[in-house]
């Protein structure tokens, strides 16, 4: 089983946990960079395969798809994983976009540079390239720029020594630009997230046990639960790395405002919490669309996926929920089925009616 797979002949290695997340989040920005195979299936796809994601028991990682085939898969049909299928439904114009964004990634490329290029006006290629890629062009580049400086400092780079290969023009805009993504400083991103004081406390509530975990950036976790035993487990296993303690009196403004917001849900509060949340581009855009839902309502998940522009990507939309490690703060528990059926929900179904009985009043 492979271990790594190489980012492109001129980056580092990319991680087996960064490749995974790109494969839950379809990210599109990493089509080309390795293919996903699965043993259950013996086929390979590339990272954005709209089929159905696979355990991630069964999945290992391949540099090239003449890798995954030596090791005896198969290439997935829906994908094409050895053409270049991003732009698959006949726009050439996208295609050399995505092309020349990938020639001059150690450069921020503007939209009408990109247009000229693509041949076609700047407007219809902003439309087209986010149609099927996935994501805008913009977006698309600072995917790839923070995906090349995580991959970095997790080889051992030093912080400025990253921040120059992945193209951040200085450190300040790298503090800037990746912290919700790393969700600890890039120094503690690089020690794997060694070296990162986790406090938490636990209360009592209508829902259960609540633990509130903070780093000195803000709130990290959310774990709701039946014991203290539980609530911890759930705690360390999200974050194997870190110094943890407990601790009832530290921050305690923060965590008197996610209690109050799990007591008094239906309540609007004047100071918002801080969170250090780290996720991926996509997980962060889901987790934003999910605190813009009112207390009191609920969404599907193609409602969702359709206010982040990605209306195909409901099963991602579904896997971000999932990944939340904010309960309630993070509402993931107000989106529901099309039909309006309660989903599964990572505290439990009971868990996820409660809170929604409380929001309706």
């Amino acid at each position: 089983m492979a271990t790594m797979v190489a980012d492109s002949p001129e980056h580092t290695r990319l991680p087996d946990i960064d490749a995974w997340t790109a494969v839950e989040s379809r990210d599109a920005s990493f089509d080309g960079r390795f293919v996903y195979a699965v043993r259950s299936t013996h086929i390979y796809c590339r990272p954005s395969c709209p089929s159905r994601r696979p355990r991630r028991e069964n999945v290992s990682f391949f540099s090239a798809p003449g890798d995954a085939e030596r090791a005896g898969y198969r290439a997935c049909r829906r994908c094409d994983p050895r053409g270049d299928r991003r732009t698959h439904d006949g726009s050439p114009a996208v295609e050399r976009a995505v092309r020349y964004l990938d020639a001059n990634d150690d450069r921020a490329v503007g939209l009408s540079e990109l247009a000229a290029h693509a041949g076609v006006s700047a407007s219809h290629l902003q439309r087209s390239f986010k149609r099927l890629v996935g994501m805008s062009p913009k977006e698309y580049q600072d995917a790839r720029r923070v995906s090349r400086f995580k991959s970095r400092l997790r080889s051992g780079d030093t912080v400025s020594r990253a921040t120059y290969e992945a193209g951040f023009g200085s450190s300040s805009r790298v503090y800037e630009r990746t912290d919700d993504l790393l969700g600890m400083t890039p120094a503690a991103y690089r020690r794997g997230g060694a070296g990162v004081t986790i406090r938490y406390t636990i209360a009592e509530t209508s829902v259960g046990r609540v633990l509130v975990a903070t780093t000195d950036r803000g709130v990290c976790a959310v774990e709701l639960g039946a014991s203290d035993t539980e609530v911890e487990s759930a705690l360390r296993a999200d974050f194997p790395n870190a110094s943890i303690e407990r601790s009832d009196n530290g921050h305690s403004d923060w965590v008197r405002g996610v209690l109050d917001q799990v007591r008094h849900p239906r309540e609007t509060f004047a100071a918002e919490v801080p969170l250090d949340l780290s996720g991926t581009a996509f997980q962060q855009r889901v987790w934003k669309a999910l605190r813009q839902i009112p207390a009191g309502e609920h969404r599907s998940y193609r409602e969702v996926a359709q206010a982040i522009g990605q209306p195909n990507a409901v099963r991602a939309v579904a896997r971000a929920c999932a990944t939340n490690r904010l309960a309630v703060i993070v509402p993931c528990h107000r989106v529901v089925r099309e039909d309006g059926s309660l989903a599964g929900y990572k505290w439990g179904v009971a868990r996820k009616q409660h809170l929604l009985e409380e929001e309706s009043g």
